[in-house]
């Protein structure tokens, strides 16, 4: 039935020309604006974000041209602002260090970085304490100032164990082995030892003599061994061997000997305790046994 009425329809239905219509067609300006309108409905997120990053991006190729000018009139204001400071009576005047001995004032006033006409009210008290902590022989420190124009630092520096005697040159160590600083004179009751790898073993075997102390009556050096054993020799000449292991058991026994046969004064050149078992020793040359 409704198809009857579709063809019927169709039938009476005449062909009208568009233009003929009493309607105006839509105007060109006008279907623009709805596209755009459909655009901005359907994909305004994206376009924002898109709009957005050029943004970003466009800023900061503007930063990174001018940084230059930028950076060059921030200084200029920080340094008319040091000189205005400095002229207002805010000058850096005394610097006091107390503490140090194997650090030389030089190398704290470096570390420090105050430069001349420099403020109190701009230097930078933290930056500074942390450049001098990182000097070989400073443990802790503090660094104050005082206005108008004081500026307080004070040191505490590492324990030094032993000299050590590299290369003709003599460094004061701590117990880590580390150097410390050079030896001046100032330590000259430090034990000191020498060859390669000593400072590294220096505490150990400092800590073995310890325990006797009269083993250290005339002893110069200790001395490391291909980085293995200890010598210790003695201001006659004398040499003690002493083995890779088993240090404290040496010692012990050479004290026996000493209390018994008073072995470290006879005159002798090397005593060998390298092996357990046995104890070698080794007279000095004399014309007798020259000419024998």
């Amino acid at each position: 039935m409704q198809q009857v009425k579709s063809e019927a329809f169709l039938a009476g239905a005449r062909m009208v020309d568009p233009r003929a219509l009493p309607v105006p067609a839509r105007p060109q300006r006008q279907r623009l604006a709805g596209r755009f309108t459909r655009i901005r409905v359907l994909h305004g997120r994206a376009i924002r974000r898109g709009l957005w990053i050029a943004a970003a991006l466009v800023g900061a190729l503007t930063l990174y041209q001018v940084r230059e000018p930028i950076g060059a009139f921030a200084g200029t204001l920080g340094t008319l602002a040091q000189g205005e400071f400095a002229e207002a009576g805010m000058a850096i005047g005394e610097i006091s260090i107390t503490g140090q001995t194997l650090t030389s004032e030089q190398a704290i006033f470096d570390a420090l970085g105050i430069q001349p006409n420099a403020s109190t009210l701009a230097f930078d008290v933290e930056a500074a304490r942390q450049r001098v902590a990182q000097l070989p022989a400073v443990d802790t420190v503090s660094v104050r100032k005082t206005y108008p124009g004081d500026v307080s630092v004070v040191i505490a520096e590492k324990i030094p164990v032993a000299r050590w005697r590299v290369d003709g040159v003599t460094f004061v160590i701590d117990g880590a082995g580390e150097q410390i600083g050079e030896d001046r004179g100032a330590y000259s009751d430090l034990p000191l030892v020498i060859g390669d790898g000593a400072a590294d073993d220096a505490l150990a075997m400092i800590r073995a003599l310890d325990g006797f102390p009269h083993l250290r009556n005339g002893l110069v050096a200790l001395s490391r061994i291909a980085d293995r054993r200890w010598d210790m020799i003695y201001d006659t000449g004398l040499r003690v061997q002493l083995p890779e292991q088993g240090v404290a058991q040496a010692l012990r026994k050479l004290t026996s000997y000493q209390n018994e046969f008073q072995l470290l004064d006879r005159d002798v050149s090397i005593i060998d305790l390298r092996i357990d078992t046995i104890v070698a020793v080794r007279p000095n040359k004399t014309e007798d046994t020259e000419k024998s």
